[in-house]
């Protein structure tokens, strides 16, 4: 049996050991990716088998896969070629695969395109490295687990961490993982093999993306989408100093602008942006979001969190005589009857969207948002969920002919079409206070911020 003579970074040497679970998360050149790549050649040496077809039988996955430049294919012919590893020692390479010695054999496939009955075709296999694997579903990771229960299986999984609700997050960082499960970080500064070219490219990355460089190059999890509508204008508030601790005008009215949502399975999140406009300034203060839940939870959150009728009014979209399913009441009516003032904004027709999203990036620099540091959404105001959510929204693309198709709808459009509701509204909102309604200047906002110094504290609402 050969055995490769490889570096292994330190803190990559939990996983040498067996384990049916295995995961290293991370961000950009940490090397992980090298790590499994040589590490199932390695495996594959070790079970050479014999005549009998006994050998390694791996396979290297993504969620979706639509041809080999999407696999891990070419990292691992290209380990190969610098151990000097051919066919003399039972590795060939052939347009799909790789065959190991022993008769063994590593394929790349996408889950998608396996079925409960497909999917059995795995059966035997010992190896399964999931590549990228953020993407994951939990239907394809449970698909996948019971698949691979031949003697001394294991899974693999490497990743970047995009969101802690991502499957693979729940699998291998929630409270409760796999018995046997190993799992580390590892991070650029853990490459054995870190040089000046990588360096100057991690440099030039903080330099030029900040925004971006705490997610691909420290892999911590994604608070802005690159390309995303409102990337810039977070980055730009962040920088600003608009984004921290900011407190309600105890005298002043507050403002609830709302996506709605639905009650059931499949329904979408109802979303809620707390509002309050001072001076020239929107404030917005707190964010609510609850999926399939029923409209009375929806006010028992407001009253808890002291948004009564008497402090604050309700804006609604277009479609606000849309009927709750449990209770068969629409939701403008709904508000009315706990007391609320409710407007109900015109549908703007065509282009909505778009509309929205335009009156949004003219708002964000007179916009303040109160996110503290360390703040529990649960038990104080915060809009940090709502933030994430705006530093995702996307165009959604064309997958062949890479054009734009409009907003993407997934978890972050919700909260981003609520606020595109506030600042729809904020033209009409200034005109009924008798306010000079123009956008603050970026210049202005950026020497303005420096002399700011709201409240620290939320008074009792």
């Amino acid at each position: 049996m050969r055995i490769l003579r490889r570096k292994v970074a330190k803190v990559f040497e939990p996983l040498l050991e067996p384990a049916p679970y295995k995961g290293a998360y991370g961000g950009r050149a940490s090397g992980k990716s090298h790590f499994f790549a040589e590490q199932l050649i390695e495996d594959a040496l070790a079970e050479p088998g014999n005549s009998a077809g006994e050998g390694l039988r791996a396979i290297c996955i993504r969620e979706v896969q639509r041809d080999l430049t999407q696999s891990s294919k070419h990292l691992i012919e290209m380990k190969l070629a610098a151990f000097g590893l051919s066919e003399r020692d039972g590795f060939k390479i052939y347009q799909e695969r790789i065959a190991t010695p022993g008769d063994g054999v590593i394929i790349f496939k996408g889950m998608r395109d396996y079925t409960a009955d497909s999917i059995k075709s795995l059966e035997g296999f010992k190896r399964a490295w999931w590549e990228e694997a953020h993407t994951a579903t939990m239907h394809s990771i449970n698909l996948l687990r019971p698949t691979l229960r031949a003697p001394g299986a294991e899974r693999w999984f490497s990743w970047n961490p995009t969101r802690p609700t991502d499957a693979v997050e729940l699998l291998l960082r929630g409270p409760l993982l796999p018995s046997g499960a190993i799992v580390v970080r590892a991070n650029w500064r853990d490459n054995p093999f870190w040089n000046d070219e990588l360096e100057r490219e991690r440099q030039d990355f903080l330099r030029t993306q900040p925004e971006l460089y705490p997610h691909v190059w420290e892999g911590e999890y994604a608070r802005v989408l690159s390309g995303a509508y409102y990337a810039g204008c977070i980055a730009e508030a962040k920088e600003q100093g608009r984004i921290g601790r900011v407190a309600p005008d105890p005298l002043l009215t507050l403002r609830a602008f709302c996506d709605l949502g639905g009650t059931g399975m499949r329904a979408d999140a109802f979303s809620m942006w707390i509002m309050q406009f001072v001076g020239r300034e929107i404030r917005a203060l707190d964010y609510y979001e609850a999926v399939g839940q029923p409209l009375s939870v929806h006010l028992e959150w407001m009253r808890t969190r002291g948004y009564t009728p008497a402090r604050c009014q309700v804006y609604l979209p277009h479609d606000g005589d849309t009927n709750d399913r449990v209770f068969d009441v629409s939701f403008e009516s709904a508000f009315r009857r706990a007391g609320y003032q409710v407007t109900v904004i015109p549908n703007q027709g065509t282009g909505a969207a778009k509309l929205r999203i335009e009156a949004a990036r003219r708002w964000f620099p007179s916009i303040w948002f109160n996110a503290p540091e360390g703040a529990d959404h649960a038990k104080q105001p915060t809009c940090a969920a709502g933030i994430e959510a705006l530093g995702w929204y996307h165009e959604k693309k064309h997958p062949q002919l890479d054009i734009g198709l409009g907003p993407e709808h997934d978890w972050s459009s919700h909260a981003a079409d609520a606020f595109g509701l506030a600042c729809v509204c904020a033209d009409r909102i200034f005109d009924e206070l008798g306010r000079d309604k123009t956008p603050l200047p970026t210049e202005f906002v950026t020497q303005f911020s420096r002399g700011y110094a709201p409240s620290l504290t939320f008074p009792d609402l």
